[in-house]
């Protein structure tokens, strides 16, 4: 079987079953994945080393336990930790400190920051639910800047939930490409402030070309404010957030100096190596951030287990769908799609390099047209990226920007069959059309720039 039909029989599949089906992407993913294993080279039948007749469907089971070994603790402690800043008040805390930072005369930045902060470790539309009232708030005393301080929360909140693990879609692409998770939240977060920036002086000239109403929110009136002495400190707000990343960070930095090649490191250096592990870091910010919600609520231990198992139930369907997604793109490495998209391609390395961040980027574009799902565009895309590359050594560019083209590129046309069309329309009181202008116009801004300035580092700092 041709492998750029296989490739493309893959794609229709996963597009076919979400868009026209209406089958979750699951379901999509994992037949797109079995159906890709049969179609691989070899016989679909073989014996195994234990002497029993095993089929190639069991390579899919394989590759689903590998991806969720590799990023299932750490989304499952990301979606307790989201939930656990949320109850406690720890996300209303850094959203109002930031406020008082920096003044109701720049509420867009302060909300840009809450939003960029916040969806680190909460997905976009819980961010989004927490800072609409606020928006809201702002306006009633300021009487201006509602369209304005909207726009610079989803600014914020999409950059981070494209670019910056542990969500997802950035934890999955950083896995996939061997990106080190260290490298990935910097180079995220790097790229992702002057990108936010550019959306917030989006922000401000929609603002003044769009004048749109404050309506009432659906259900009824806005969530009344928690009283400030009700809400924890900022140190222990920010805790869960900042403490995995430093640990996992430490770890990236201190290699140089305390892994010396031909001496065994020193017992303090292995402890850290333990701490710093992004499994053990994140289960640790898990109980930190448990702890400031006991602290802040001190609720029975029984509630403590529920919210926990609230968050997991979220958690259990990504890590179903990135394990999924794990699976195809070890298929369609299986069928050796890699090879034959290389053979389309011919120049010099770093030619190959770029052309390969456009396809990343093309690839994830048009799935999130297609499908809707930024999430599901990030893991499709990259799963056939990665079945494209060459090896590490003859890549002339840090697979960092490959993964950074894939997350720009989901981000995408964003329109009608995306869920955050319509919780950024529905939450802030927009028409559709006044949406489109805002919403689909911002993420589309975000787009192309973003991976404009990624094609830009890449030549200028390949190697970081």
């Amino acid at each position: 079987m041709n492998p750029l039909f296989t490739l493309a029989l893959g794609m229709a599949i996963v597009i076919g079953m979400i868009v026209v089906l209406r089958i979750g992407a699951f379901l999509s993913l994992i037949t797109a994945a079995i159906i890709v294993s049969l179609l691989a080279p070899g016989d679909w039948a073989f014996i195994s080393p234990k002497g029993e007749w095993i089929t190639n469907v069991s390579d899919v089971a394989t590759a689903f336990g590998s991806t969720a070994g590799k990023i299932g603790i750490v989304i499952a402690a990301a979606t307790i930790i989201g939930k656990c800043l949320m109850e406690s008040g720890a996300a209303d805390r850094i959203v109002r400190s930031a406020l008082s930072f920096l003044g109701v005369k720049r509420g867009g930045l302060a909300l840009l920051s809450s939003g960029f902060v916040l969806s680190i470790p909460v997905f976009f539309d819980t961010v989004f639910y927490l800072l609409v009232p606020l928006a809201r708030s702002m306006y009633k005393r300021t009487g201006e800047g509602y369209t304005r301080f909207l726009v610079a929360i989803a600014a914020g909140a999409v950059i981070t939930h494209t670019l910056v693990p542990p969500t997802p879609g950035p934890l999955f692409m950083a896995e996939k490409l061997g990106v080190d998770l260290a490298t990935m939240i910097l180079a995220g977060a790097a790229v992702g402030i002057p990108c936010a920036l550019v959306g917030l002086a989006f922000a401000y000239w929609i603002d003044k070309k769009i004048d749109i109403p404050v309506r009432p929110m659906p259900g009824g009136e806005d969530v009344p404010e928690i009283d400030e002495d009700q809400l924890p400190g900022l140190f222990a707000s920010l805790l869960p957030i900042a403490l995995p990343v430093l640990l996992i960070a430490g770890v990236a930095f201190g290699r140089p100096w305390f892994e010396i090649e031909g001496q065994d490191p020193s017992t303090a250096w292995k402890i850290f190596l333990i701490f710093g592990d992004k499994n053990v870091a994140m289960l640790i910010s898990t109980f930190v951030a448990m702890g400031v919600y006991y602290r802040q609520h001190r609720p029975a231990l029984s509630q403590m287990g529920a919210v926990a198992e609230t968050a997991l139930k979220s958690g259990g369907l990504i890590i179903l769908i990135t394990s999924a997604g794990g699976a195809f793109g070890a298929m369609l490495q299986k069928a050796q799609v890699g090879d034959a998209v290389q053979g389309l391609f011919a120049g010099e390395a770093t030619t190959h390099a770029l052309v390969l961040m456009c396809i990343g980027y093309g690839l994830a574009f048009l799935m999130k047209i297609a499908q809707g799902s930024g999430t599901v565009a990030m893991i499709t895309a990259v799963s056939m990226l990665a079945s494209m590359l060459p090896t590490s050594e003859q890549l002339s560019i840090h697979p960092v920007y490959l993964a950074m083209s894939v997350g720009f590129g989901s981000l995408g046309l964003s329109w009608m069959n995306d869920s955050g069309f319509w919780v950024f329309s529905q939450m802030g009181g927009l028409t559709e059309w006044e949406t489109i202008r805002t919403w689909t116009a911002l993420l589309t801004l975000l787009s192309v720039f973003g991976f404009a300035l990624t094609c830009l580092l890449a030549t200028v700092y390949p190697a970081i």
